[in-house]
């Protein structure tokens, strides 16, 4: 059953990974996507994809780290498409390092992209889900954002400013129908994170008690859920999709 048809669902680091998924599984449930990335050609590609199963896309540039950026995609995507029901802040990058020998750029480029960008791009959209009194904005948080990190002292403050955003955001838009979220991936196998040693997935994998690592569909049908009517009562919440790494 299609359940979002009719819909149009703006997605933020949708050229790979979990973006990818996300925007593949929102299409399969009947919305129009705006696939957005910097990198044009993995864009057409997702965007083929999705053509060819029968769902509708367009693809966008856009550098979450440039204020400019943001404003001219939200402007081109309200442009063309007319609206944007569901948004997906999931645009992300990490630049680890101890915090004693990280460099103030590094700080704070990660907060730009990862936290800054969600909330320009949700300020640039959040007027077409007023008018229509419905929308969805869902950030892709992690779980470090909750339990911190050793070496990533950036991203951890950057997802843990994202799950501040999502509740603050969540009140202030309720009253017009719109439903703020968070999801919050534990270690799911991307391009990401196979820059680990095996050590370290190892590691990783003890602590997980379903004994496995997530995949990005996973990510992909917890997101699909918060943007459907089912979730209409579902807001400020921050959505684990673990394994059970971490109970908060």
């Amino acid at each position: 059953m299609s359940t979002l048809t009719g819909k149009v669902a703006l997605v933020t680091g949708a050229s790979q990974g979990i973006g990818r998924a996300i925007a593949l599984d929102l299409a399969r449930q009947g919305a129009t996507i705006a696939l957005a990335a910097r990198s044009a050609d993995k864009l057409s590609a997702v965007a083929e994809e999705i053509i060819t199963a029968g769902g509708t896309a367009k693809t966008y540039a856009l550098d979450v780290a440039s204020e400019e950026s943001i404003k001219a995609t939200a402007k081109q995507v309200l442009a063309e498409l007319g609206t944007v029901h569901i948004l997906v802040n999931n645009a992300g990058v990490t630049k680890d390092g101890l915090a004693l020998r990280m460099k103030l750029a590094d700080f704070d480029d990660i907060l730009r992209t990862n936290l800054t960008g969600a909330f320009l791009l949700t300020q640039a959209v959040i007027s077409s889900m007023m008018k229509n009194r419905w929308g969805r904005v869902i950030n892709i948080a992690s779980v470090v954002g909750e339990t911190g990190a050793a070496g990533q002292a950036n991203y951890a403050a950057s997802k843990a400013g994202m799950i501040g955003l999502t509740k603050s955001f969540a009140r202030e838009f309720a009253s017009r129908g719109i439903t703020v979220n968070a999801v919050a991936p534990g270690f799911i196998e991307t391009a990401m994170t196979h820059v680990l040693t095996d050590d370290q997935k190892s590691g990783i994998l003890a602590q997980i008690p379903l004994a496995r690592y997530g995949a990005d569909t996973d990510i992909a049908a917890a997101v699909s859920f918060l943007a459907s009517d089912a979730a209409g009562y579902i807001t400020g919440h921050t959505l684990d999709v673990n394994g059970g790494m971490y109970m908060g």
